[in-house]
């Protein structure tokens, strides 16, 4: 890929009394671009759902504009005609986004084993800027783009104790969290996700940033199995993220997968490859999810999801975050 420069969406001047909306995305965009050219990071929310007729997000990454519109009706999951018109108009009419820039996405209640899976086969692949780090980024082909926004102060957090430590990434999606960590000097990281597409593509996120996959090791395997395996060789980590799905029915695992039963037995297993004062992180995007802190012995532990809600997104309930420290060795 070619080297990426930031890119920031250009404004035009003037508001538009007639347009609520289009007045709320100007403000957002207005107040999110001093901070993203401060922080070099051009992918960010510009909407969040404020205005209730218009029940959408809309992220702006390096030049492209993601939409997504938010249904709880499984029979009518499509936006109207009129509500897309009048949406492409606007980012038209505010950055100028023509309407190949324009990637509109449907978020429906899903069932409770439906998986995320490949939606197209284009391969359109581009890069953007997080504090100045690089990743892959793709909004047609896959229902996630490759990069979570709402996890953008957590990574950041992660990365800010990761220099000279040892990290282990479950979940690891496209590997973010453990890019962000040795770009920050970590000295060793593992990543470890079921998919092969997501391994192949945390890859190319080490080699985009110049960052050698020798001490950047990304694995394909069942988190779970995994676990097992890393505590009978007694291997040792400073920082753990776990960051699972809510439920998963993946063909690769050996069971189902349910936030709210496994992670027990995930911190529990986490707990035991720690170092002593190394730090878990647990996040989940579970509205329903109940963290009971009696359950693990030998660390001390606090919720800091108010800490991890990045200031583009108005929703502080997008998700919850832990971090537990050990405080005597397991």
């Amino acid at each position: 890929m070619p080297e990426h420069t930031l890119v920031l969406p250009a404004i035009a001047d003037g508001e538009d009394k007639s347009s609520p909306f289009k007045n709320c995305v100007r403000k957002n965009t207005q107040h999110i671009r001093k901070w993203a050219k401060r922080t070099q990071t051009d992918c960010f929310r510009i909407y969040d759902r404020d205005i209730k007729e218009y029940p959408l997000a809309i992220d702006f990454y390096a030049g492209r504009f993601c939409v997504q519109y938010f249904s709880y009706d499984r029979d009518r999951d499509e936006p109207s005609i009129e509500l897309k018109e009048e949406i492409d108009g606007v980012l038209a009419s505010l950055f100028g986004a023509a309407p190949s820039q324009i990637y509109w996405r449907t978020r429906v209640k899903r069932t409770k084993t439906q998986q995320y899976e490949k939606r197209d086969d284009r391969e359109q692949f581009f890069t953007v800027l997080e504090y100045g780090v690089k990743f892959k980024v793709n909004l047609e082909d896959y229902l996630d783009t490759g990069l979570f926004l709402d996890h953008r102060e957590t990574r950041r957090l992660v990365a800010s104790l990761a220099k000279g430590k040892r990290l282990l990434n479950l979940f690891a999606y496209t590997c973010s969290f453990s890019v962000q960590a040795a770009a920050a000097g970590a000295g060793y990281t593992k990543s470890v996700d079921m998919s092969n597409t997501y391994t192949d593509w945390g890859r190319d996120n080490f080699l985009l940033n110049s960052l050698s996959p020798k001490t950047n090791v990304v694995v394909r395997e069942d988190c779970l199995k995994f676990l097992k395996e890393e505590v009978r060789a007694r291997v040792v980590y400073d920082l753990i993220v776990i960051d699972p799905p809510t439920i998963s029915r993946s063909k690769k695992m050996e069971q189902m997968f349910d936030v709210q039963v496994d992670y027990v037995y995930l911190i529990e297993m986490a707990l035991k490859l720690l170092s002593p004062g190394g730090i878990i992180f647990f996040s989940t995007n579970s509205r329903k999810f109940k963290f009971d802190p009696s359950l693990f012995g030998g660390c001390s532990i606090e919720e800091i999801s108010e800490k991890t809600i990045p200031l583009d997104f108005h929703n502080q309930k997008i998700h919850r975050c832990w971090k537990l420290r050990a405080t005597e060795f397991i």
